[in-house]
This record gives structure tokens, C-alpha cells and sequence, in this order.
């Protein structure tokens, strides 16, 4: 992909249907594209299917849709555009303010210790992934939208079916269906008796015709999917990447200036940009990016991975540096698409790496790099398991 960035930000690359969609590499017109009011991300508009599975995928998908007979009941509001999009959410966007969000440190302060204090006392060596990586988050996102976390392994075995490269479109569209029937139980359960929570307000939503109820249902599985599953694919490479770097690992746990996890929190989400899939759209109208002309119906294919590398913005972009000021990363995206949780994200990794880094001085890996299970098969990058001894 580099070399595609030294060709320019912006040029042509051929997909296996035969299309041949802009791919954009470079920094600045990452952030042209995904800002465009004229750009699309609309899957009927049109958009790149990188693959035969997930063209088959989108084709079941819209199938459903014209079933329901109701577009806006069978999609996520991530793959639709404003004013529709906006409109759901902005309903659920009060959640993930910084100051809801700095609430709920001590609480994942607590959850992150708790988590340790057990993986110190079992055996050793063990896998981070299964005894904090994962529950933590999962946790923490539990709490926020009123979950049972005593459901965790359905709903995080659901969502590695969602994210599997090797998933088939109906083992796909099973496992959709699967966790959004679970959160229509819990918005039915929520109905009788609300609670203080992210579901419960959803609720409140449908009782007031706001939303339709399969709406809320799909919302919900939106925030508890993304909720977990990349944020814990971070607190695992995040770890691991700073084992491999000594030196910066010794940054975090053996500084005394507090402002220095924030902004090393920052450059690791540049580091590792672990959606690796590539962000498409489509262009609504001709439109003009770094000198370029993309006509309408042009599909767009978007990598965060190479914008995080762009030597323009960010210099010697292969190299680790925690001091870097890394805060133009485009890891959540950009334009009214960016991530709605990454309040939320940033909070859970600053806990999570000074945690571990500071009550585990002697955290080590385990094993090999050449041995640990890497997420090859997924749209999002991560580990299966990560050993670690202390």
C-alpha cells in the first residue's frame, strides 16, 4: 500500500468484480472524501464491494430491506446518510460526551483492577485477551446500555461471525439476526420496567414514536458490537506493541508526567489502525479531489492505515513515538461518519494500558510473535490470544 501512496493520494485500482473504484491513500484527501456533503455511503447508492462474500452479503441485506419494505428498520444508521442518518444519532450521542464518558472512569478504573487482581492470582502464564482485553470493555459496555454481561459469550461470539472474512453471507446474516433478536428481548424487558440506561432511553424513544422498535433493536447492536470488539483488538496490539518497544513502554510505566497516556493513546491508534478494511463510498455528483475529477456513481475506496502513515502529517510514520502528537489520525474516521464511541474508546485505553503497565511492571510476552494467533480473517485486526507472564 505504500507503494499505492507514493503513485499519489488519490488513484485507480481495479477490484475483483472488474471495477475500478479511486483508492485513496493520502492524508488530506482522506478527509476531503469522507467530509464531501456530495459522497455517499449508502450501500443501494452503489458503494465498492471488496469482495464476492460481502457483495453476496449486501445483495442478502437489501434482499431484507425490500422484504421489511422499510429501509430505514433494515440497515444500521452507519451505512445511511443525513438528514436520516443524523437523526438517529443524534439519539443516542448525549451517551458518548466527554464529560458522560470522564464519568465513568473510576467505574472502568475499578473493573480494569478487578480484572488484574484475578489474572494475578490465576495461572501463569495466561492469555490477555481472554482475562482482560476482552471483559473489559465488554464490561464497560455492558453497564453503559443496560446489558446482562452474564450473556457475554453470545454476544461476543455473534459479533466474530459479523467480522469474519470467512463468514458466509447467511452464517453473517444468522449471526445479525441472533443479537438483533437478543436486544429486541431487552428493549421488550425495558418496556415493563426501564432502567437507567443507554437502552432504556432508547426505549423512551419508541414509546414516543421516535423510532420504530426494530430501529432501537439495531442501534443497540451497533453500540454493543463496536463497543467491545475494536476496543479490545486495541487493548491487545496496543500491549503487544509496546512490549516490542521497551523504550516506550518505559515511557508510560516509569514517567510522572499524566498528560503522556493521552497522547500516547493517540499515536497507538495511529500505530496500529486495526480497521483495516478500507472506508467506501460513492459519489453522489461529480465532485473535485486533489485535482481530480470523481464523476457521479464513482465508487471510493478509503484506507485509514495508509492516511495514518502519510509522511506529509506525520514524519518517520513507521516509528512508534508516544511523545508524537498524533491527534490528526484518522482511525475514527472523519466527517459525519466518525466514530460516535471514540470518547468512550479513548477513556477505556488510557485505564487499560496504565493499569496493566503500572500494577504488572513485569509483564512480558509469553511467546513468540511468530506463534500468536493474529485476526488474519477479520475486518477488524486484532489477536486471538496474546501470552503474557509476569
Amino acid at each position: 500500500m505504500r507503494a499505492r501512496q507514493e503513485e499519489g493520494p488519490l488513484t485507480r485500482v481495479r477490484l475483483w468484480d472488474g471495477s475500478t473504484p479511486w483508492l485513496v491513500t493520502g492524508h488530506a484527501e482522506h478527509r476531503a472524501v469522507l467530509g464531501h456533503p456530495k459522497v455517499s455511503v449508502q450501500p443501494a447508492n452503489g458503494i465498492p464491494r471488496l469482495s464476492p462474500s460481502e457483495a453476496a452479503a449486501m445483495e442478502s441485506m437489501a434482499a431484507a430491506e425490500r422484504a421489511e419494505k422499510k429501509s430505514a428498520g433494515g440497515t444500521s444508521f452507519i451505512m445511511m446518510d443525513d438528514p436520516e442518518h443524523a437523526r438517529l444519532r443524534r439519539m443516542v450521542t448525549s451517551a458518548f460526551t466527554v464529560k458522560r464518558v470522564e464519568a465513568m472512569r473510576p467505574a472502568t478504573q475499578k473493573i480494569a483492577d478487578d480484572l488484574i487482581d484475578a489474572m494475578l492470582a490465576g495461572p501463569k502464564p495466561g492469555d490477555l485477551v481472554e482475562a482482560f482485553a476482552l471483559p473489559l470493555p465488554s464490561l464497560v459496555i455492558s453497564n453503559l446500555l443496560g446489558v446482562p454481561y452474564d450473556d457475554h459469550e453470545l454476544f461476543q461470539a455473534n459479533s466474530r461471525t459479523i467480522i469474519n472474512r470467512n463468514s458466509t453471507p447467511e452464517q453473517r446474516g444468522q449471526a445479525q439476526q441472533r443479537l438483533t433478536g437478543y436486544l429486541d428481548g431487552l428493549i421488550e424487558e425495558k418496556l415493563a420496567k426501564p432502567g437507567d440506561d443507554l437502552l432504556s432511553g432508547l426505549v423512551e424513544r419508541v414509546e414516543a414514536g421516535e423510532v420504530s422498535r426494530q430501529e432501537a433493536a439495531r442501534m443497540g447492536v451497533l453500540m454493543l458490537f463496536a463497543g467491545h470488539e475494536t476496543t479490545a483488538n486495541m487493548i491487545t496490539l496496543g500491549t503487544l506493541a509496546l512490549l516490542q518497544h521497551p523504550d516506550q513502554l518505559a515511557l508510560l510505566r516509569d514517567g510522572d508526567d499524566p498528560k503522556l497516556i493521552t497522547t500516547a493513546v493517540e499515536e497507538l491508534l495511529r500505530y496500529l489502525t486495526i480497521t483495516h478494511g478500507g472506508l467506501r463510498r460513492v459519489a453522489l455528483e461529480d465532485i473535485e479531489i486533489a485535482g481530480q475529477v470523481i464523476k457521479a456513481g464513482e465508487g471510493i475506496v478509503v484506507v485509514n492505515e495508509t492516511a495514518n502513515r502519510d509522511p506529509s502529517v506525520f514524519p518517520d510514520p513507521d516509528r512508534l513515538d508516544l511523545r508524537r502528537n498524533a491527534r490528526l489520525h484518522v482511525t475514527f474516521g472523519y466527517g459525519v461518519h466518525q466514530c460516535l464511541g471514540q470518547p468512550l474508546a479513548r477513556m477505556e485505553l488510557q485505564v487499560a494500558y496504565l493499569a496493566l503497565l503500572r500494577r504488572v511492571p513485569t509483564l512480558a510476552l509469553a511467546a513468540d510473535v511468530e506463534q500468536i494467533p493474529f485476526k488474519h480473517d477479520g475486518f477488524v485486526y486484532g489477536a486471538y490470544e496474546l501470552p503474557v507472564t509476569w
